[in-house]
Order: structure tokens, then sequence, then C-alpha cells
């Protein structure tokens, strides 16, 4: 469609927020400028999208190979959920010091760079020793995995500022690298754990990256983000006391929780008390010091948007549920089931599947349909899908209980995921639009650590009580799976009701968010729905 450009969204500059206007005809659908070809830009957004599937391509890897490593290198239950917790971690807790990084000294390098790094990791990774060494090593990763995800999302927020069809066609490829990323993690790790053994993983990653890398270099266009200079007050900008605080509140908290059931008094052990009320006391400061300082890692102004809040707790919700159940039933089906890791792959096929037809289906339909809508179906789908996990036997059929399953979960996370990227991708100008992606990947990220801190909890306590001898899990050794697939169902539930509270409609029609009311509502510089006049 082609209309004069009357504004972009609005840049600030020391509070003060001036519009950038230009006059000229343009074409929203068009190839933006910065592509020599439409070959380069769908390069560049399958660059992009790898980037944010870095951190769940590797939880999707461990998630197979839990039964291999537990038994090679002696690992206990609260180790083995480490090595996805210690990556979620990690990445969750430096999202948004990057996000400041790449805003202030420039995308492009911290891009690269980045990938580069995670593929030597991985590859180190592969030689892993201990138990200690892999799950460090896991965390390294998820650090390269925070690095790269800001100023990916900040080069496509820059590159496709407009709302249009365009962008919600790049948006949702983008969002699928989350959800999709931990699919095809599980599948090319079972596949190479099955030829190999389970180190294979590891050196599969480090080879797709060396391949993402190259294709990097050729497709990421210049990246012209005014840079800053290194000076005192630039370093003032990196919110190292909320890093700081993020670490160790969520580290202890988590560390707790999938430790408690393990020590040697449970929950009375002296220093399962201490981590979990440290931890609790860390996360407060955090939230106090980033209303006190002057340079936050989450502007707190952000909150005033009623539905931003709203999208960013719905999500969270479904994110403490989502990666957890695809580790448990991976756990099962290795544990009880006996299955290979390639045969754990296969059955976890129908997410990979499920969830590419999916993100098609969102990216056609956002801009068509109310968005508060998907989220609801979302929240509902997964609601459905961990009851299906949780009331099945260990002999009750695949067909009937884990496949169906596994469709809605990935229908849950990929409405939600692509809703609430592109909705944050228009509450920031595009100076802080790094930062806003990392808020939406932090919550994702952090949300997998505590999920499985609790869920360690849930199926340690079962365990410890032993199998029940009567009732509906009578003698079922399921019975330790199910309650952390029933937890899912809780936990995802309670994000039903915040949905009919959202007043998201399509997204990706003309218009652009230009700030917030006295009321916490947003504005909008130009008509942004269906059925208003057109500029």
């Amino acid at each position: 469609m082609e209309r004069l450009n009357e504004s972009v969204q609005p840049e600030k500059a020391d509070g003060v927020t001036t519009a950038i206007t230009a006059t000229g005809p343009i074409d929203d659908e068009a190839r933006p400028d910065v592509f020599s070809s439409t070959v380069q830009e769908i390069l560049f957004v399958a660059v992009a999208t790898m980037a944010i599937a870095m951190s769940s391509l590797v939880s999707g890897a461990v998630t197979v190979i839990t039964a291999q490593v537990q038994n090679d290198l002696g690992m206990t239950t609260a180790e083995l959920t480490w090595l996805s917790g210690s990556s979620s971690l990690a990445a969750g807790s430096f999202l948004l010091f990057f996000g400041r990084l790449a805003d202030l000294f420039g995308r492009k390098t911290l891009f690269l760079g980045s990938m580069v790094l995670f593929a030597v990791f991985s590859l180190a990774a592969g030689f892993s020793k201990t138990p200690l060494q892999l799950d460090i090593l896991n965390g390294v990763m998820g650090l390269m995995s925070a690095a790269s995800v800001p100023p990916g999302q900040g080069m496509l927020a820059n590159i496709y500022q407009r709302p249009s069809k365009r962008k919600n066609r790049v948006f949702a490829c983008f969002s699928a690298g989350n959800p999709m990323g931990f699919v095809f993690g599980s599948v090319f790790s079972g596949i190479a754990t099955q030829l190999f053994n389970w180190r294979a993983s590891y050196f599969l990653l480090a080879i797709i990256y060396v391949v993402v890398v190259a294709i990097a270099i050729l497709s990421v266009p210049v990246d012209h983000t005014p840079k800053t200079t290194l000076s005192v007050q630039a370093i003032k900008q990196f919110d190292v006391v909320g890093t700081l605080l993020t670490i160790a509140g969520i580290g202890m908290f988590s560390g707790a929780l999938s430790l408690g059931s393990d020590a040697p008094q449970g929950w009375k052990t002296p220093y399962v008390l201490v981590l979990l009320i440290l931890g609790a006391l860390f996360i407060l400061g955090f939230i106090i010091w980033e209303k006190w300082y002057t340079y936050p890692l989450v502007p707190m102004s952000i909150w005033g948007d009623r539905d931003f809040s709203l999208v960013i707790a719905i999500l969270l919700l479904g994110f403490l549920a989502f990666p957890i159940m695809s580790f448990w039933v991976a756990l099962f089906m290795q544990k009880i089931k006996g299955y290979s890791p390639l045969m754990v792959a296969v059955h976890m096929l129908p997410m990979a599947i499920g969830g590419i037809l999916v993100n098609i289906v969102a990216g056609l339909v956002m801009h068509r349909v109310s968005n508060s809508l998907l989220m609801a179906i979302g929240a509902v789908a997964y609601v459905g899908a961990f009851l299906l996990m949780g009331l099945q036997h260990s002999a009750s059929s695949y067909w009937a209980f884990i496949f169906p399953g596994l469709l809605l979960a990935v229908v849950g996370a990929d409405f939600e995921f692509c809703v609430a990227n592109m909705y944050v991708m228009s509450s920031l100008p595009p100076a802080q639009q790094s930062i806003a992606g990392g808020i939406l990947q932090t919550v994702t990220k952090l949300c997998v650590t505590i999920g499985m801190g609790i869920s360690t909890a849930i199926y340690d306590a079962v365990v410890s009580r032993g199998l029940a001898e009567g009732g509906y899990f009578a003698g079922d050794p399921i019975e330790p799976y199910s309650a952390t697939f029933l937890y899912c169902a809780g936990i995802a539930a309670l994000g039903i009701p915040l949905c009919a509270f959202l007043r998201i409609g399509s997204q990706g029609n003309t218009g652009v968010k230009e700030g917030l009311d006295h009321d916490g509502r947003s504005k909008e510089s130009v008509v942004e729905e269906k059925g208003r006049a057109e500029v």
C-alpha cells in the first residue's frame, strides 16, 4: 500500500520526544532499501531467527540426552535440570544488559561476535568430563545467546519500522525461533545422539552456527545505528548492579527450589532456606533499584501501558509451563518408556511440524483478527495440552494423549509469542527497541529457570513419597511426571482470565504507537484499525 510518509515512531533524547517527519510516497509492503535483493532479505531474517533460537536450541538438545548424560556423568536430578536452567538463567539475566550494549555501541558487531563464541563454547561443551563443567559451559552458551538476541531484534525493528503485512510475516518468522528452536534442537540432538553419542549434539550445534555466521557475514546489512563513544557517562548507562541483582536473585531462588528435596534435611536444611530468602530479597532489591536508578535495565514507565503489562504476564505464565512440560515429557519417554534419543526426537516431531504451520497462520491472520483473541486461544490451548499430559497413564496411547498435547502446546506458545513480540516492538521508540526485545526475551528465559526449579521440587517430592497405593495413579511410575504436567496446567490457566482485559486489536495495519496517556493506555499517531479512515 503506497501512501505519504507523514510520521514514524518518535525518538527520545534526554527525555524529549521528537517526531521524525518526511514527505514523499512510500510502499509499506516493498522490500526495505537496505537489502539489495529478496534473497539477502530472506537470509538476514533467517539468521536473526537463529539468534533468538540459540538458547532454546540448547534447551531442546539437552532434553533428549538427559538420560545418557545422567548415566555417563553420574548427575543428580538437580544437576540434570540445571543443564537447561543454567543456560536460561544466563540468557535471561544478561539480555537487558546486552540490549543496552547493542543500543550504545552498535548491533552488527555484537550480533556476529556472539554467534562465533557460541559455536566455540558449544564445541567445548562436547568435551566436558564432569557435571559442573557441562553446567557451566551451558551457562556460557546461554550468555552468548543473550548477546545475540537484542541486536538481532533491534536491527529487525529498525529495518521494518512501519506496521505492515510484510513486518507481520518477518516477525512471525523471528518469533518462531524461540519455541521452534526447542523443538528442532530436540530432533537434531536425538538424531546426532542416536548415530554417535550425546557429545555429538554439542558438536552439531557448533557446526550449525559456523554456517550461520558465514551466512550472516554475507546477509546482515550495514549498521547505521548511531553509536555512543566510550565515556564515563556511557558506562553509567550499563546497569551493572541491576544485572548482578537479577543473576543473584533468580539463581538463588531457583537453586533453592531444585535443591530442596535432595538436601539432607529437605526444605529445613539451612542453606536451602538461606538461598530461598536471599533470592527473594535480591529480586525485591532489583525492583527497588530499577525504580531509583537513572539508567535502569527496565524502564519502569513501560509498565504504564496496561496491555503491555498484561501481555508480559500472560506470556510469563505460559513460559513457566511450556518448556517445563517439554523437558519432563522427554525424560518420561526415556526413563519410563525406554525410548532411545532418536525415538524421543521422532515422538517430539509433531511440535516442529505443528509449530511451523501455526507460525504461518499467525503471520497471515495477525492483521485480520483481534490479537487479544489469539492470546486467549493460546492460553486455552496451553491448558488443554498440559491436562492431556497430566491425565495419561504409563500405558496410555501416544496418539490419544501426548500427540494432541504436543500440538496444542505449540499453538499456545506460538500464538502468544507472536502477539507479544509484535506488540513489544510497537511499545518503545526505535532507539530503545533492543531493550524492548530484551524485556520480552528476559521473561521467557528466566521463566524456564524458575519453572524448572518449581517442577523439580514437585517431582522430587512425589518420588520421595513413593508411588500411590490407590487412586488414579495407583502403582503407576508416571505419577511424579504427571504432577509436573498438572503444575503446568495450573500455572498456565492463570493466564486465561487475564486475556479478558486485553484490548489489542489486529496488528500490522497502518499506524504506530506514540506513547501513553494519563491512564496508561496507548495513543496512536495515525489510524490503526480497519474501518477507520486511512491517510
